[in-house]
């Protein structure tokens, strides 16, 4: 999977949500304020987050916010230390907002981007009915 694919599934399921680039990152958001999104694509470290090593070429991370439950099934009471936040196309707690329930992946095959696939539109639902409230 490339970027570009990622980018185009969400596009094509979105539903009403939108995308914004910035800093060559995409931030996908579900209604038109922009106030936080329900998943981004990142493309190199910065000062707050390098512990995935996103500076090597073709290197990029998909994050998802998912719900407690959701993120608690895949890894439990699981600490983000223990884990190698460098792995290519493994599904791990995010490596900095793990406390917020967000998972990541890093250049995922197209099989594991069908497991994501539900993560991102539960992400999706999860923010639309936040933003209903």
């Amino acid at each position: 999977m490339t970027e570009d694919d990622i980018t185009q599934h969400l596009i094509d399921t979105l539903g009403g949500g939108h995308f914004e680039v910035a800093d060559d990152n995409t931030f996908f958001f579900h209604g038109a304020d922009n106030k936080f999104p329900f998943a981004t694509l990142v493309t190199k470290d910065n000062e707050f987050d390098s512990a995935s090593n996103l500076n090597r070429p073709g290197v990029f991370r998909l994050n998802v916010g998912v719900g407690k439950a959701t993120f608690r099934a895949l890894f439990g009471e699981q600490a983000s230390a223990d884990i190698d936040h460098t792995a290519l196309d493994r599904l791990m707690p995010h490596p900095v907002y793990a406390k917020m329930y967000w998972v990541s992946v890093i250049n995922p095959s197209a099989t594991t981007f069908e497991t994501v696939k539900p993560l991102l539109t539960e992400a999706r639902n999860l923010l639309a009915s936040r933003e209903k409230s």
